[in-house]
């Protein structure tokens, strides 16, 4: 039941990454929440691989800290790849008038 909670409070925190930083209209609308809830998770899962117990105040806050931390990371992260790759095709574009990938 506490990794249903974590997921979801993982969720809770991408979605305000998503919605509180630059780039949101570069990525889907799932992709950073589904970011925050897959390191919340899997941080969740590993504490509990190594003897954290569930009912301690550490697991939590270390697993909610480093989905808010992937978050932040990976959305700055695929927002700034993303319009350079957008600028760079249309460099691209605009120089030989097709989407030509070669």
């Amino acid at each position: 039941m506490e990794l249903l909670f974590i997921a979801l409070f993982g969720a809770v925190i991408g979605l305000a990454a998503r919605y509180f930083l630059p780039g949101r209209s570069t990525q889907g609308s799932v992709l950073v929440p589904a970011i925050g809830t897959v390191s919340a998770s899997v941080v969740w899962v590993g504490l509990t691989w190594l003897g954290w117990n569930w009912a301690g105040g550490w697991i939590w806050w270390v697993s909610l800290v480093a989905s808010a931390a992937a978050s932040v990371v990976l959305n700055l992260t695929i927002s700034r790849r993303r319009i350079h790759a957008d600028q760079r095709m249309l460099q691209r574009l605009a120089k030989t008038g097709s989407p030509s990938t070669a």
